[in-house]
């Protein structure tokens, strides 16, 4: 990372109302390498659950301590922005909230089934051609809060057996939790990189093992896991922050 961008998430982040500790900001590169090699090795099984939970919580010790989390502003309905740009809620939340099902959920197990702690959101895209039936242009993704990209994936293959596709992963440390945004199209972000609630992220798209395929309507993938006191990942619902949640207009429809 350049002194430039580093000078320039400075500025971000004391706009933001955040201050990052001096000392671990250098290693803020670091700190993102180690977490998505985490997700590679638990995706390639090439690590144990263990030994998978004691690299999560060491890496997330260090993200918290890059931040003074005292300045952080009242978490209300203006904190979020809606993930999807020109939707509302109501109208791309897959099944009303019911989709959420948090149960047998293990982040660090590959072979972990069933589950499904996250929201689906979906758009309009009848012929499966990542467009929006009404603009015929790409939906935007949007930073559902504010926070700091800490992986990202952008090298998903249409015959690869990988679900998540495309995704990017966000370390919100104000609500001190992680978003992922899975099945994107383009990401348009990049480790280190700090975003605003409502910045564009990423292009929708259908990326992802069971996204790519026909029966599977064009969405992105949205889970939340929150930290406990040790560092460790619990899955929220994120329905009534949805429900809550500005909206960015964008749709052109002359």
């Amino acid at each position: 990372m350049t002194l430039k961008r580093f000078a320039g998430i400075i500025l971000i982040l004391s706009i933001a109302g955040m201050t990052w500790q001096s000392d671990p900001l250098s290693k803020i590169p670091e700190y993102c390498a180690t977490f998505n090699q985490i997700q590679i090795d638990i995706r390639d099984n090439v690590i144990s659950p263990d030994s998978a939970r004691a690299a999560f919580r060491a890496v997330m010790r260090d993200f918290r301590t890059a931040f003074k989390r005292d300045s952080c502003h009242a978490i209300d309905s203006s904190y979020f922005v809606y993930p999807v740009r020109g939707y509302l809620p109501r109208e791309s939340v897959g099944s009303r909230g019911r989709g959420y099902r948090a149960e047998g959920f293990d982040l660090f197990d590959n072979n972990a089934k069933g589950s499904h702690p996250a929201h689906d959101l979906f758009v309009r895209d009848k012929d499966q051609d990542n467009l929006d039936d009404r603009t015929w242009k790409p939906v935007d993704v949007l930073a559902f809060t504010s926070g700091v990209v800490v992986a990202t994936e952008t090298g998903w293959k249409y015959d690869s057996e990988f679900r998540g596709g495309n995704w990017i992963w966000i370390y919100d440390p104000c609500l001190d939790g992680l978003f992922y945004y899975a099945h994107n199209n383009v990401v348009e972000v990049q480790p280190g990189q700090w975003v605003e609630a409502g910045h564009k992220i990423a292009e929708m798209g259908r990326s992802g093992y069971n996204a790519y395929k026909k029966r599977s309507p064009t969405h992105v993938h949205l889970m939340f896991l929150q930290l406990d006191s040790y560092g460790m990942p619990e899955p929220y619902n994120t329905y009534d922050w949805l429900l809550q949640s500005q909206v960015k207009e964008g749709l052109d429809l002359e």
